[in-house]
């Protein structure tokens, strides 16, 4: 699968804001051989996400669920890249009044 440039840009930003201990789990769970783990992580945590009124599951775990799938459906890729940028222009913008 060739790779989003955008996307790839989006997942190395927020990887670098994790803790060491994170950033090392995220690049193992990215690796491509973990695909068998990959994608029963990302289904649970879109059945997590779905289920956000639980108090202790949360509405974070859909897009996270989302974006490990992304790895290995290209087209979300771009899906996501595309909310991320939007989303990283309406966080610049600032709130609405």
């Amino acid at each position: 699968m060739p790779p989003h440039p955008e996307f790839e840009e989006f997942i190395s930003q927020a990887v670098a804001r994790l803790p060491k201990s994170t950033q090392n789990a995220v690049a193992w769970l990215r690796h491509p051989s973990r695909r068998w783990v990959r994608i029963p992580a990302a289904a649970g945590l879109i059945v997590g996400g779905v289920l956000w009124f639980l108090p202790l599951v949360g509405f974070w775990m859909l897009p996270l669920g989302l974006i490990l799938l992304a790895e290995d459906i290209p087209p979300l890729k771009r899906s996501l890249a595309r909310a991320a940028r939007w989303l990283d222009a309406r966080r610049k913008r600032g709130p609405r009044r």
